[in-house]
């Protein structure tokens, strides 16, 4: 009955009032160690697999249908890979895998625990925005980004394997599906998003730190990219084996 619960067995829907998403390079063969059978690093320019941290402020999340009032407020951290699927009907699909969640609140760990395997921690997560400035940072989590003020125009981070920001949207996110698997029994999970009016914009950051990456033990870690959005109507379709 519980491996039934964690496989997303419903529609949810939820507001992001703003989502900043850093995405780093790293060695594509040390990314795919981490990946179950059968998903695959996806991969640019050979030899970079990327990984995304989310940060998102939540509201109203719920199962889809039912008042807003009944939904979570949360701030949510998303470690995710970005991956490819080979289907066992020849498609590829792209989407991302989910490493480890963090969010501030106990009753959104206990409920994602319940109904996904997206690793929920419940960690310490404050939010700063002075002078044009926004900062996030955990305690808890080894965590912090700071950006600097908008400008017109925002350099690609220093180390980037992208040429132009173009390129470097390609791995923003979201993507299309959130896949969950079992080598031993062989399924795949699948968890399809829809998202209206999404248009990231590129920005600039200032200092970050990441406890988590750094625990994974990565030869090379370079920050790749960094877009944000904001005001976006988000929903999940219930999960397909």
């Amino acid at each position: 009955m519980l491996s039934w619960l964690k496989t997303h067995p419903f529609p949810v829907e939820a507001f992001f009032e703003h989502s900043l998403v850093l995405t780093f390079a790293v060695p594509q063969a040390e990314l795919q160690a981490l990946l179950p059978a059968p998903l695959l690093v996806d991969t640019f320019a050979e030899g970079w697999g990327f990984l995304a941290v989310a940060l998102v402020q939540t509201r109203h999340l719920r199962p889809q249908g039912l008042p807003q009032w009944l939904g979570q407020d949360f701030f949510l951290i998303g470690y995710r890979a970005f991956v490819r699927y080979p289907s066992p009907i020849g498609k590829r699909l792209r989407g991302l895998y989910i490493l480890r969640s963090e969010t501030d609140k106990k009753r959104m760990t206990a409920l994602g625990d319940l109904f996904t395997h997206y690793r929920y921690h419940t960690v310490d997560i404050a939010q700063q925005q002075t002078g044009g400035r926004l900062r996030i940072e955990s305690q808890q989590a080894n965590f912090h980004v700071a950006l600097a003020p908008p400008t017109p125009e925002v350099p690609l981070p220093p180390h980037s394997p992208f040429a132009t920001w173009a390129e470097a949207r390609r791995f923003a996110g979201p993507l299309p599906f959130t896949f969950s698997a079992d080598a031993r029994a062989g399924r795949v999970l699948i968890v399809e998003g829809v998202r209206e009016h999404w248009q990231p914009q590129p920005v600039a950051v200032e200092s970050y730190r990441v406890g988590f990456l750094e625990q994974l033990g990565f030869s090379q870690l370079h920050l790749a990219n960094a877009f944000a959005v904001h005001d976006i109507p988000y929903s999940w379709k219930k999960g397909r084996t």
